[in-house]
């Protein structure tokens, strides 16, 4: 995703618990700005991930005669605030770094300049180079284009090969023998504080979302509709209960439980399986941060009967153009700086960066695969098959729904059915 994880510290801790958000900050064009004559660059930014903005902040300002100002929010309050910006004229924003899912309310609300023309006639953005499964929901409603991909965030299934070792345990490759393997794990060992894997249930977006769409995306063969994800169909409810069947054998409790938690349990021996964004495979072989280094694997998340080695894309950042930008060719090169494939590769080969490949390019690039070979070769299987959100204007709302209704699964107090239609019932006056 694409949180932070820097350093896992409690000040780190302390600093990503507004929810868990991955984000950026700065930098503008790839090349020395047209601009001679100095000024100043607003860019609004999600919290917590300062690390990457740092780089991109000193980055672009190292070649281009202007001030970046950043402010840092937490990710639930861009929305709200880009909104008021646009609609009364405030224009306190230059840049602004979305949550994909809220593309189609930000264009709806105006918050977003159209950049279609820019983007479809500069050459120099390559935008053919974008992985078109993050380019598409990232970047177009309506047939227009909005921003440009800076983190192409997905799931994959991390392992702790001692811990498999000991139980006698294998790869699931299914979420049924993923469900498995985690009760052996557990019911060895949990007495001893392991257990066999962490489900990410607290209700921020980030957490109880991603374990959800994780199971819907691999369940069948049919792609989650980013406009009105099909929770009308067994493939929903399936997801819904094989997040209950593990629940019991997880990391207690999963409803008090994000990333923030369940990391630095994985880090320290006490997990056996975490579902988590790829750039976890950085901070393992950090000794400074891990005492599992060179003793976990990486594989594509399990699937299901009908369903193929995919993913959801879970979090996921871009950055667009305010309508009412003070200098729009400043925010343009920007954009264009933090989006490109050599500052992918710069951030996605940073220690401490939380970005994940948005580019063909990055995905292949060997300096990727020689940092974390196991983690390159499995983000190439599954990141351009990885399936979107929901990114139509309800999108927001649908997907806090969805939130509330699966907590309470996890609660006791509803079944994985009941969950799933109690959503579905309520997104249908959103679709109106």
């Amino acid at each position: 995703m694409t949180v932070q994880r820097g350093k896992l510290s409690k000040k780190l801790f302390a600093a990503s618990a507004i929810t868990a958000g991955v984000v950026f900050i700065a930098g503008c064009g790839g090349s020395p700005s047209a601009n001679d004559g100095g000024g100043t660059l607003s860019v609004l930014i999600a919290a917590p991930q300062e690390g990457a903005g740092k780089i991109l902040e000193q980055k672009f300002e190292e070649t281009h005669d202007v001030e970046v100002e950043v402010e840092v929010v937490p990710y639930d309050q861009i929305q709200s605030k880009v909104t008021l910006d646009a609609q009364s004229g405030t224009s306190a924003y230059d840049v602004i770094q979305y949550w994909y899912p809220t593309v189609g309310a930000l264009a709806e609300a105006g918050a977003l300049a159209d950049i279609t023309d820019w983007v479809e006639g500069d050459g120099d953005i390559d935008q053919p180079d974008f992985i078109d499964a993050v380019y598409q929901p990232y970047t177009q409603y309506d047939g227009k284009t909005y921003g440009l991909p800076i983190d192409g965030d997905t799931h994959v299934l991390f392992y702790n090969k001692e811990i498999f070792e000991r139980n006698g345990v294998e790869v699931p490759t299914t979420w049924d023998e993923y469900a498995d393997v985690a009760r052996t794990i557990t019911e060895n060992e949990s007495g001893d504080g392991v257990y066999g894997t962490a489900l990410l249930g607290s209700k921020s977006a980030f957490n109880i979302g991603s374990s959800f769409f994780n199971r819907m995306a691999t369940m069948s063969s049919d792609p989650i509709d980013p406009a009105m994800p099909q929770l009308d169909s067994d493939v929903a409810v399936d997801a819904a209960q094989a997040m209950l069947d593990v629940s019991e054998y997880a990391l207690p409790s999963p409803l008090e439980i994000g990333f923030e938690q369940a990391l630095p349990q994985f880090l320290s021996g006490k997990v056996g399986m975490i579902e988590f964004w790829t750039d976890l495979g950085v901070f393992a072989q950090d000794p400074e941060q891990s005492q599992i280094v060179d003793g976990w694997g990486v594989a594509p998340l399990p699937v299901g009967p009908e369903g193929s080695v995919s993913g959801a894309l879970n979090a996921g950042w871009a950055m667009g153009i305010s309508p009412n930008a003070a200098d729009e060719e400043l925010a343009k090169e920007f954009v264009a700086f933090a989006s490109s494939s050599e500052t992918n590769e710069m951030l996605i080969t940073t220690t401490g960066s939380g970005i994940d490949p948005t580019r063909s390019s990055t995905l292949e690039s060997k300096d990727y695969a020689e940092l974390v070979p196991e983690v390159a070769e499995v983000n190439k299987e599954v990141l351009p098959n990885a399936q979107s959100w929901p990114t139509s204007p309800a999108a927001p709302e649908m997907i806090q729904l969805l939130g509330d209704n699966l907590a309470l699964m996890l609660q006791g107090k509803a079944t994985a059915e009941e969950a799933v239609t109690a959503t579905w019932d309520a997104w249908q006056p959103l679709a109106e």
